[in-house]
């Protein structure tokens, strides 16, 4: 009988606390979050230091860890502070942080030794000898190069200390830069992506212009809606597993510290069951994978690739025609509880309306339909349509959801 791998860790991202509570109840054995400074996604919501705190107490009473990125290439002026957010995450024990630059790991290590220290994708680590390094500096875990082929790192996970951990992304965007290391930001809108400020410039629309016809712009062409060079799909490894787990694979990160928490729910439950069915049986995992791929595309995405996994990509790894999300369902509230009359309450998102057929996505992998019977505002008052975003109601369904249910509807 082959013998079974050992069980990869489901790292989750959260923007917000309300989304770190549904990567927990879905399914992560991890979160990895930002603070408000020193992270790589500045846009992001990110959390205050008491919104922190309490995360981390929630994420460890379920029994759910929580790596904390500060993960920014920091410049002389960032020292002194990061040094002071340090020595605050000391006190709130989070079990890692993610960092890239070795400025930032050297004062981790003075401040913080008692907590983990994972190397982020962003310090461009691609063979053995620089994941060796991060182990004799003290790391516990580097991240993977998004341009490391499975074999590639297979060999690494051969050749680097047993209790060193290798964590690798599964799922979601890819940047064009390598390991994400990005200067079009920067250099056109003056906002750094490697201080956390990348305003995406792979995702807009270029042009051609030729050095001796200036202002004459050339498209370039697809189809005639012009191009998105840069654009690429949206790396997806539901139906790959198995070769994840042989290569040595520790941890399996989705990418998503700006998204929301019906994209965290949908794959956290989906790759939460595909990993617990594989590691229970390969039949298991091959005869649920219609299941899998169906509920992964009920979270916003660009169409899928396999991204360096298995070699260079190909020409169908990049989406020239447009920048768009494909969104099957739309994301309305995460219920909070119920009132004594069974009615959901939840802060919604977005608009629905008494008589909608909607969903209640659950934690354990079921999809309940309901309709929706009425809607109360926190007054009482009976209300046919909820178009004020962020607005606290009471929603009456056919059936009574649990709280960190969520809600969403088919777009």
């Amino acid at each position: 009988m082959k013998e079974r791998k050992k069980k990869p860790e489901l790292l989750i991202p959260a923007s917000s606390l309300e989304v770190l509570k549904t990567a927990v109840m879905f399914g992560a054995d991890a979160v990895y979050i930002g603070g408000e400074a020193f992270g790589l996604r500045a846009k992001a919501k990110n959390f205050s230091k008491e919104e922190m705190k309490e995360g981390i107490d929630f994420a460890h009473a379920h029994g759910v860890r929580v790596h904390v990125t500060a993960n920014i290439l920091a410049h002389n002026n960032d020292l002194d502070g990061a040094a002071e957010y340090f020595k605050e995450l000391k006190e709130m024990k989070p079990d890692a942080l993610i960092v890239a630059d070795p400025g930032m790991f050297t004062l981790a290590r003075e401040i913080c030794p008692e907590i983990d220290i994972h190397v982020s994708t962003q310090a461009n680590n691609t063979n053995y000898q620089t994941f060796r390094f991060w182990y004799n500096q003290g790391a516990k875990r580097v991240v993977s190069a998004r341009e490391l082929s499975l074999a590639e790192i297979k060999e690494i996970r051969e050749k680097i200390p047993e209790d060193m951990e290798i964590e690798s992304f599964i799922h979601g965007a890819m940047c064009i830069s390598y390991s994400g290391r990005c200067l079009l930001s920067n250099y056109f809108t003056g906002r750094d992506a490697n201080q956390g400020a990348c305003t995406h410039p792979c995702r807009w629309k270029y042009a051609i212009v030729e050095e001796t016809r200036p202002g004459e712009y050339m498209p370039v062409y697809e189809n005639e809606r012009g191009t998105y060079i840069f654009n690429s799909k949206d790396l997806c490894m539901i139906e790959h597993i198995p070769e994840m787990i042989d290569a040595g694979i520790d941890s399996m990160k989705i990418e998503g510290r700006m998204k929301t928490a019906l994209y965290v729910a949908t794959v956290a439950r989906t790759y939460r069951k595909a990993i617990d069915d594989y590691m229970e049986s390969e039949e298991k995992y091959r005869a649920n994978m219609d299941w899998y791929k169906a509920e992964i595309s009920k979270c916003t995405y660009r169409q899928f690739t396999t991204g360096f996994y298995f070699g260079k990509p190909d020409e169908n790894t990049q989406i020239y025609d447009n920048n768009t999300y494909i969104n099957e369902y739309t994301y309305l509230g995460i219920v909070e509880g119920t009132d004594e009359a069974g009615r959901a309450k939840i802060e919604q998102r977005n608009k629905f309306c008494v008589g909608d057929e909607i969903e209640i996505m659950k934690p354990d992998g079921s999809n309940v339909p309901v309709t929706v019977k009425g809607l109360y505002t926190e007054d009482g008052e009976a209300v046919e349509s909820a178009p004020h975003p962020k607005q606290v109601l009471f929603v009456e369904l056919s059936a009574t959801p649990k709280q960190y249910d969520l809600l969403r509807i088919k777009a």
